[in-house]
């Protein structure tokens, strides 16, 4: 977590910077606190808050640490998949990318925001419903959460990271069209049990005859069509055909 040095002086300047409430002041003491319970390590408050150059990174010892900064701090790169900010292009490049294919859809669950963060148990709790349901997340080469997530089978993440609290994550995957409904009436059912806010972004391809299969889809559910859409019209130049 972020660590205070001896040049605070606990003016609470830093406190509002923080986009989890981690940063608190000490009265008596006259310094600033870190909560390391909510720090993120998104570094938001080195970076911005304070003149006197008090608050520095701490250390990062174990692989989950660098995880969570890396993916918190949207001014770093992903080594393992080489994307700024959060570590994945998302399905949303498909018109480049090509991830998602004819007869499937892709899904981009951001869970988490500035404001409240997200706990990986929450994640869990997602990613097994969506998994059960007939997701197939994407593998740790395209997507970070890949890295923590011990059995994609089942969905389920590493047991001994499920306390760490991130800035935010996205759930990504891929399914053939038959298990879109099953998938977001999971996500539906899910919803009241994590302690935190996600948005879901569905991408398909333009298909001939998709678009009223799709809004049978979303009316049984109740889900306005579109709540937010935008069409990419073709203009990049696919990785993948077919």
């Amino acid at each position: 977590m972020v660590t205070v040095n001896d040049h605070c002086n606990g003016c609470g300047v830093c406190v509002p910077y923080c986009p989890v409430g981690a940063l608190s002041v000490d009265a008596g003491r006259k310094r600033a606190v870190v909560d390391g319970s909510l720090c993120t390590d998104c570094y938001v408050c080195i970076r911005h808050a304070c003149a006197r150059k008090a608050l520095e990174p701490g250390p990062l010892p174990e692989f989950i640490d660098v995880f969570r900064h890396l993916l918190s701090d949207p001014t770093e790169t992903m080594a393992e998949t080489g994307v700024p900010g959060r570590g994945t292009e998302e399905s949303k490049t498909n018109d480049v990318t090509g991830r998602v294919r004819r007869g499937e859809f892709g899904l981009c669950i951001d869970m988490g925001r500035p404001g409240i963060g997200v706990r990986l148990r929450d994640v869990d709790r997602v990613s097994r419903a969506v998994v059960a349901a007939g997701l197939r997340l994407e593998p740790p080469q395209v997507s970070p959460l890949g890295m923590v997530v011990e059995d994609p089978e089942t969905g389920r993440l590493r047991q001994d990271v499920l306390d760490q609290h991130l800035l935010s994550i996205i759930i990504e995957g891929k399914a053939p069209l038959d298990r879109l409904e099953p998938v977001l009436q999971a996500l539906r059912e899910v919803e009241s049990r994590v302690d935190t806010v996600f948005s879901v972004g569905l991408v398909m391809r333009a298909d001939e005859g998709l678009s009223p299969r799709l809004r049978e889809v979303l009316d049984r559910l109740g889900i306005p069509y579109p709540f937010r859409a935008k069409v990419n019209v073709g203009l990049g130049r696919p990785l993948a055909e077919g």
